[in-house]
């Protein structure tokens, strides 16, 4: 069961890029595939999209292009935009 605690922890090293772009810091992508790996169920890959939008409301810093661009960026296939936009409750 993935908590927002463990969502915040595994993203904590890509704050910088969602603020200002540029590289990518590779233990963010660390953190990015570990979530990912962490989200097996459906249940789980919901409450990790819910946990990101919450720190996403919470910090008006970042900037949604740069969120969207993660995943790629890491080599990482989330099944869904990280996006405020995104309805959560959609995600398989």
């Amino acid at each position: 069961m993935i908590k927002c605690s463990d969502v915040s922890n595994k993203i904590s090293a890509c704050l910088s890029y969602l603020k200002q772009g540029g590289e990518v810091p590779a233990d963010c992508c660390t953190g990015v595939k570990g979530l990912n790996d962490a989200a097996k169920t459906t249940p789980d890959r919901q409450t990790a999209c819910n946990c990101l939008k919450t720190t996403f409301k919470s910090n008006k810093d970042f900037k949604s292009d740069f969120a969207a661009s993660l995943p790629s960026k890491c080599g990482v296939n989330i099944p869904y935009k990280i996006s405020l936009e995104t309805d959560c409750n959609k995600v398989k």
